[in-house]
């Protein structure tokens, strides 16, 4: 992790009391517009996480990069979302949601440090066989930050939210792409 500066990766659970402030002063950033929260107010996005919270198909996680919030990261049971509407949902595919704090300064190979810590994190469950993002299909960046993950795409499905471009990374993919 020597390209970004990093000296030390890590998660904690959200917790919506304490964390809450800070992901909405993400969330209401015109850099998160396609995270859609953007008009929420903080009481609003509190209501959200404390709902995620409770529910045994979700968690969400702030990624720390030594001592600053580097990332919000959610999992969930695709079962348990819209998006398991739209493609087979096979034993042991975990969804995932990832948004990288606002910038504090340039650092070269940040995003790619901590989303690879994220997705090696998710994938140290031996349970885990497949990762499933939907990204909004508009959002350039977020589908080719997924594909340079080593991500196959699938098609672009229509949800109640926005067009979602799903992505698939299997453990054996996951590995691959480590390896090259």
């Amino acid at each position: 992790m020597t390209d970004s500066g990093i000296r030390h990766l890590r998660l904690e659970r959200f917790d919506p009391a304490r964390d809450s402030p800070l992901l909405h002063s993400w969330v209401v950033q015109e850099r998160a517009q396609f995270w859609m929260m953007g008009e929420h107010t903080l009481a609003e996005v509190r209501e959200i996480y404390e709902w995620i919270d409770e529910q045994p198909t979700h968690a969400a996680y702030l990624a720390w990069a030594d001592d600053e919030p580097a990332a919000l990261f959610q999992t969930y049971d695709p079962r348990a979302e819209e998006v398991g509407d739209h493609f087979d949902v096979r034993l042991g595919d975990v969804g995932v949601h990832f948004m990288l704090a606002p910038p504090t300064r340039p650092r070269s190979g940040f995003t790619s440090t901590v989303i690879s810590f994220l997705v090696d994190t998710v994938f140290a469950d031996p349970e885990v066989h497949r990762l499933v993002a939907e990204p909004d299909a508009r959002n350039e960046k977020a589908v080719n930050l997924v594909v340079r993950l080593g991500f196959e795409l699938g098609p672009v499905v229509e949800l109640s939210t926005k067009p979602a471009q799903l992505a698939y990374l299997d453990r054996t993919s996951f590995s691959n792409h480590r390896s090259a």
